[in-house]
């Protein structure tokens, strides 16, 4: 665990996976030097799907939207249009 989460550094990599390269591992490990890091590995948004990675890429903005989109699976706060 971060003892200051508000001071840790973000950084998204967009690459495919046969790019990945030991200058890629060397990168990070100069960005981060010696303190602990997470690395996760997803399958990455299309570039049709640009709009909602863009509304996704706000953490305050992506709790929202998960919010609404839980309500919406439970059929709460449904507005009929």
């Amino acid at each position: 665990m971060f003892d200051n989460p508000s001071s840790a550094i973000q950084t998204t990599y967009y690459l495919n996976a046969n790019e990945l390269t030991s200058d890629f591992v060397e990168s990070v490990k100069a960005l981060f030097g010696k303190k602990p890091i997470e690395i996760i590995v997803m399958d990455a948004p299309d570039e049709n799907n640009e709009s909602t990675e863009y509304l996704f890429g706000n953490a305050a903005n992506r709790e929202h939207l998960l919010k609404l989109m839980d309500e919406v699976e439970r059929g709460e706060n449904i507005v009929p249009v």
